[in-house]
């Protein structure tokens, strides 16, 4: 039996961008014009057009400043998760500053949902060597699954050689599931075309055919977007030409994309195919 696949969303806005020279601080985001409202509304228009159940990775800040984004996908039947605060690499943060920030998000999140959050993923996949203490300190915030690990190097992190394939990990503060961001061995090394700068860059029959390897290999693709890629005409942040591209290389492809690959593939969240037992590898 194919494995189902993961859609997920990261909830940010447009000025919520990584590690760029005039990237707002968190005290500042208020002063910005936010799009994120909008775009997300229009993303679950699009899932209930498919029917599809999508896990959304709320950032902290963004369910604090407009907790009925929170309310109205919760009562659309998808599944609220954490994306931390205040936006913060990992690798940036010491283990206390960490705890209290993912903490602090998932309080905000339970607060409105009125139930527990059981999911977590870090701002640009940002676990790596250097942060040994991640999963014993997601542990002990009390989540029971991560999808934060991206097993190959990219500019905010990742892991060389880290496990494809869901798997569990164990801590002294207690177990938790980890589902890796998908890749694909290509040319002799891995690469992602599912989610972010990846999806928007590849044509939609290179994912079609990528998606359908992952799946002959026995995995569950993750796929992952943030609300401002279906939005083209959402303001820009200034940055060098290279993440310029990065950023918003082909953002008018995103919706059409998300209309072929919800026509054509099952999609569950991360919840879902916990409950299911669909666990495919353990470690």
């Amino acid at each position: 039996m194919e494995p189902a696949n993961i859609f997920s969303v990261d909830v940010e806005d447009w000025f919520h961008i990584l590690e760029l020279e005039r990237t707002p601080d968190v005290q500042d985001w208020y002063l910005y014009p936010s799009h994120v409202t909008r775009n997300f509304i229009k993303l679950l228009e699009l899932f209930s057009q498919y029917e599809v159940k999508v896990t959304c990775f709320f950032l902290g800040w963004v369910a604090q400043a407009f907790p009925e984004l929170v309310r109205e996908a919760a009562r659309c039947g998808h599944e609220i998760a954490c994306h931390g605060y205040a936006h913060v690499l990992c690798h940036k943060l010491t283990p206390p500053e960490f705890l209290a920030d993912v903490t602090h998000a998932k309080g905000i999140l339970e607060d409105i949902l009125g139930k527990p959050v059981r999911g977590y993923r870090a701002p640009g996949f940002s676990v790596t060597e250097a942060t040994p203490w991640f999963f014993e300190k997601l542990a002990q915030a009390g989540f029971s699954y991560d999808s934060s690990v991206f097993p190959m190097r990219r500019a905010h992190g990742g892991l060389k050689g880290a496990c494809r394939t869901p798997y569990v990990v164990k801590t002294v503060c207690g177990t938790l599931v980890e589902f890796p961001i998908s890749v694909v061995q290509v040319w002799g090394g891995p690469m992602c075309f599912f989610g972010g700068g990846y999806f928007r860059l590849f044509p939609y029959w290179v994912i079609r055919r990528m998606t359908r390897q992952v799946m002959t290999e026995g995995r569950p693709v993750i796929f992952y977007v943030h609300p401002r890629e279906i939005d083209p005409n959402h303001p820009r942040m200034p940055m060098t030409l290279l993440r310029s591209f990065k950023s918003y290389v082909n953002l008018k492809t995103t919706e059409s994309k998300l209309h072929r690959l919800f026509n054509e593939f099952p999609m569950m969240t991360f919840e879902d195919y916990l409950s299911n037992s669909m666990l495919v590898d353990v470690a």
